[in-house]
């Protein structure tokens, strides 16, 4: 059989090493138009904060050899063309035209089984100054090279990031160790706008205001100034000064070769396969970043560009090459991101999506230790969970903080993929000793006050919706921390607090009058919900706790 591949990164190259393991006879050739194959993109950030030393070692394998077009034809006997464009697919003849972008020599390439893997290229904003020196895109190895160069000479002092997805607050945060000054600009009105809800958003924008990243969101950048390279970037609101602009402001799929070969295109315009990643084209599969996927949870077709899909892409089509049906069963957009100590991360769907997917929904949002508090390395971490009312089906999961959160989104996805209920992450038998967890993982009391806010025993109140009655004097805010802890920090702008210690409400509630609406909290509002278990005893009949406590608290404090 005559298999080639085109593209040579992770999808394609992943398919062409499984396709080798299915059948050691097969013809197998990939091209790649560039001149690396095989690296670990995902990886260029930390080449950047100088985790990683020599760029190379995101090519290599764990043994440590060079990914090269020679490794590939030693090892697993597949010939890979580099610098190799493909400029046409004849699927009648089943031939594809290549042409060599340093010669500009041309062939063809005879195929039985052709994959499609030619991933997505960085979105150009077309605004006055794009061409001036000094604004790059963060996208390949030699981008990240140039930048890091620049700074370990000097030449950078002002950065600005245009884009606050995931790459964009990777590279803010790799910035960190080199003391520049960074401002990261977002069109939205906060950052990571593709996959988290404000509130936990807006914690890590807490968080990254205090390492000292000036983070510029509800702003639009409407050109870039300077002579022959840049010194400001000007948007809609203000001037920002810059001699480095890094643009992270997402990516478009590579359909080009796909269209004119009339192959199909799905709703997202990336090309549509099946669930054995089978494009329109009986002969043709396709794979990584330039194709659609299916939602698990709402079952809707979505882009999501991720080296973690292609590489499951890859293998998927590797086997389905020799006529084995093994099916892909979708994604939950599971990310997680590591900005200097802080730890962020969902699956499955935002509440925002599922508000406008017309779900009837309920959240809850949970702050703890990530092990028992008596653990000298024990840090804080919140979760929101989402959950459909009825069924009390998980529809989505995120989660912020220093402490463990992998574990826990990753417990949510595994749910989430096998349509699961809260319930199903309170079963489940999770390990435990004090080094890793508490006796109840976080996710499974985060799952347990959501039940507790299903059946009306917990009346929660988001934080969102908590900052809309801070100065409504009617509300009192009960704040039941020690008086160190009261000291310490406050909601700011909050109208109406009453600071009554949880060891002695139950002596003072005469200061309360039982026809207020009452708001108890405290550091993570564990302390806030036995608060609402006292006042309700003593028929106080609206008591509502303020979901996180003052950790969660997205919108800072008063000191």
């Amino acid at each position: 059989m005559k298999i080639v591949i085109i593209g040579g990164v992770a999808a394609g190259l992943k398919a062409a090493a499984k396709a080798r393991r299915c059948d050691p006879h097969a013809e197998i050739t990939v091209v790649e138009k560039g001149t690396l194959i095989s690296y670990g993109a995902c990886g260029l950030p930390y080449y950047v904060e100088a985790q990683v030393d020599d760029i190379n070692d995101l090519m290599k394998t764990p043994a440590g050899a060079l990914r090269n077009p020679d490794f590939f034809q030693r090892v697993k006997d597949i010939r890979v063309l580099p610098k190799t464009l493909a400029t046409r697919i004849d699927r009648e003849k089943k031939i594809v035209f290549v042409t060599n972008t340093d010669t500009g020599e041309e062939a063809v390439l005879p195929y039985d089984k052709l994959v499609i893997a030619t991933g997505a290229s960085p979105i150009q904003p077309e605004l006055p100054g794009y061409s001036l020196a000094n604004i790059v895109q963060f996208w390949h190895p030699q981008d990240a090279r140039v930048i890091r160069q620049g700074l370990e000479q000097g030449r950078f002092n002002e950065v600005v990031i245009i884009g606050a997805g995931l790459i964009g607050l990777e590279v803010a945060a790799a910035l960190t160790i080199w003391g520049v000054k960074i401002s990261v600009i977002e069109q939205q009105e906060h950052i990571f706008p593709a996959f988290l809800d404000a509130e936990i958003a807006q914690n890590a924008e807490k968080y990254l205001r205090g390492q000292g990243i000036s983070l510029l969101v509800d702003e639009k950048v409407i050109g870039f100034e300077g002579e022959t390279a840049v010194t400001a970037v000007k948007t809609n609101k203000r001037t920002v000064s810059a001699d480095l602009v890094i643009l992270a402001v997402g990516v478009r799929p590579n359909v080009e070769l796909a269209k004119r070969a009339g192959i199909e295109l799905g709703m997202t315009g990336a090309i549509a396969v099946d669930a054995t990643l089978r494009t329109s084209d009986p002969d043709i599969y396709a794979g990584g970043d330039c194709i659609e996927n299916t939602n698990i949870v709402s079952g809707q077709k979505v882009f999501v560009p991720m080296g973690s899909l292609a590489n499951r892409h890859g293998r998927i089509i590797g086997e389905n090459l020799f006529g084995m049906k093994r099916q892909f069963k979708g994604v939950l957009n599971t990310v997680i991101v590591k900005l200097a100590e802080l730890n962020v991360g969902k699956t499955g769907l935002t509440e925002r999506e599922a508000k406008a997917l017309g779900y009837e929904y309920v959240t809850v949002i949970t702050a703890g230790h990530d092990k028992p508090h008596y653990m000298e390395d024990a840090k804080l971490i919140t979760i929101k969970l989402i959950a459909e009312v009825k069924t009390h089906r998980l529809l989505g999961m995120q989660a912020v903080g220093q402490g463990e959160i992998a574990k826990r989104i990753d417990v949510a996805a595994a749910v989430l993929t096998l349509g699961g209920t809260v319930e199903d992450i309170t079963d489940i038998d999770l390990s435990y000793a004090p080094p890793y967890n508490s006796p109840i993982d976080n996710i499974a009391v985060t799952a347990n006050s959501l039940l507790n806010k299903l059946e009306g025993k917990l009346k929660g109140l988001p934080p969102l919706e908590a900052q809309e009655m801070l100065r409504d004097n009617k509300t009192v805010f009960l704040d039941v921390r020690t008086p160190a802890e009261f000291k310490e920090e406050q909601l700011e702008n909050c109208g109406n607090v009453k600071h009554i210690p949880l060891g002695e409400l139950r002596s003072r509630y005469q200061e309360l009058n039982r026809d207020d609406e009452i708001v108890a909290f405290c550091k993570i509002s564990l302390r806030g919900y036995e608060a609402e278990g006292i006042l309700e005893g003593l028929n106080f009949k609206n008591v509502k706790v303020l979901e996180g406590g003052i950790f969660s608290w997205p919108f800072g404090g008063e000191k």
